[in-house]
């Protein structure tokens, strides 16, 4: 790759999200700006060549941008004004009732996104309005009234440039379904009148929580790309990448909301939780549960950076679900060892995440926790008051749980059985590798006829 092309390379990875989200908030339409996006960064493949690297590369992609989009507008505008005043001149020459001589003509650059966009400039200016326009972007891109997958692939898109194509690959979906999808999600922009800005105080805590819910959403689909061989055709190392861009786009939002300790909690999660990535499969390409995991591949600096922020999150002293989880995360990383890992800690935080959340994986997650501090009978009993709740009623890990609380419990002829429940709920590759060969070491020491 040439000089220039790097110099393209690097700015698109940094310069992307602003220069698309300076030309959505003055247009008001989010296609329109990709487009015009687009289109800069061609340009600048042609024009760097030829005259250099400018000295800021985000002013000059954001202005040759923002003239993209103003020379469509006034077109748009141009046309829409002949199509009025050839329907007038028609309605005349029909004698229409109530057509009037006077009758105002659209102004061709009356438009109120080229107005904006005329006045905008955008050379001068500076970082804050900057992050500004994309913290409206972050919050139209997770709106709510959006679908919630929706929401997940408009946000990375629209934060990262990725493809149709990439997207979808990093989803498991054909490329066609998450076209209609970023089709849909668009069009219910437009049709619900939903605005590029930053929602009003008043709906500013519900709005950052659909921020987080997303973000969190892209991590995990991330992470979960860790737990599967890289090389395999599901996409896993696609869907690898997604994990580095959530938490570039959990570093933006916390760094755009700094009276949000939530926003901070989050990116202290995802840094936490992140820096086992490695740790995650073994060589034969099966996951390795947290307790056996080789700790020496933990990332030293994620970790101390991940502590580092949960510190300043919790110094807020208004503690939220993503501040819990990570406090239990920063517990794991702390333990030099599994064996010293403070489970009465992370028990009495699961008691008050739970709290939090009433949520029915949280319990689940609560019973393993109390397993490993009172007991496994303990455990098992908490397993089954959790047991009959609906979501957890087809899914794996809960048969899963139940049958390592067996086996530590000394059942074994009912951990296997557990085993077998959740090999037939399981839908991840890697997971399914991971109970098959739990199964497959208990089976080798139970009697044959088992």
């Amino acid at each position: 790759m040439t000089d220039v092309g790097q110099a393209v390379s690097a700015a698109f990875r940094d310069e992307w999200a602003r220069v698309l989200a300076a030309v959505a908030r003055s247009t008001g339409d989010l296609d329109l700006a990709e487009d015009c996006a687009q289109e800069a960064f061609a340009v600048a493949l042609r024009t760097w060549e030829r005259d250099g690297v400018p000295d800021r590369p985000g002013a000059w992609l954001t202005t040759t941008a923002r003239n993209r989009a103003l020379d469509r507008l006034r077109r748009r505008a141009v046309e829409a004004q002949k199509t009025a005043t050839a329907a007038r001149l028609a309605y005349r020459a029909g004698g229409v009732p109530g057509a009037e001589d006077g009758a105002a003509e659209p102004d061709p650059v009356g438009d109120t996104a080229v107005r904006t966009l005329d006045h905008a400039g955008w050379a001068a200016v500076g970082p804050d309005e900057r992050d500004g326009d994309l913290l409206r972007l972050v919050f139209t891109c997770c709106h709510p009234a959006l679908p919630l997958e929706g929401r997940v692939a408009l946000t990375l898109r629209s934060l990262t440039g990725m493809t149709t194509a990439q997207v979808a690959r990093a989803f498991l979906v054909p490329e066609t379904t998450m076209a209609q999808r970023l089709t849909r999600t668009k069009r219910k922009i437009r049709a619900t009148g939903i605005s590029f800005r930053v929602p009003p105080a008043e709906l500013l805590h519900e709005r950052v929580s659909a921020v987080l819910a997303v973000l969190y959403v892209l991590f995990t689909q991330g992470y979960d790309g860790w737990s599967e061989p890289a090389d395999d055709a599901g996409g896993a190392a696609a869907r690898r990448a997604l994990g580095d861009d959530a938490v570039r786009a959990a570093r933006l939002v916390a760094r755009l909301l700094p009276d949000e300790p939530e926003a901070t909690g989050l990116l202290a999660l995802l840094l936490l939780q992140y820096s086992r990535r490695e740790a995650r499969l073994d060589l034969d390409g099966v996951p390795v549960v947290l307790d056996e995991q080789d700790r020496s591949l933990w990332r030293e600096d994620e970790i101390a950076e991940g502590l580092a922020v949960l510190d300043d999150a919790l110094a807020n002293h208004r503690p939220g679900p993503y501040q819990v989880q990570a406090a239990i995360a920063a517990l794991h990383a702390r333990a030099a060892t599994a064996d010293d890992t403070d489970w009465t800690e992370i028990t009495a935080l699961y008691d008050v995440l739970l709290d939090m959340t009433r949520s029915p994986v949280v319990a689940l997650n609560r019973a393993v926790a109390v397993g490993r501090l009172r007991g496994s009978e303990a455990g098992l009993i908490v397993l089954d008051e959790v047991a009959a709740a609906p979501a957890l009623a087809t899914y794996h890990l809960l048969p899963a749980v139940r049958a390592d609380l067996l086996l530590r419990a000394g059942r074994p002829e009912e951990a296997a059985a557990e085993y077998r429940r959740a090999l037939a709920q399981v839908d991840r590759e890697g997971d399914r590798k991971l109970l098959r060969r739990r199964l497959a070491e208990l089976s080798a020491a139970l009697p044959a006829e088992l």
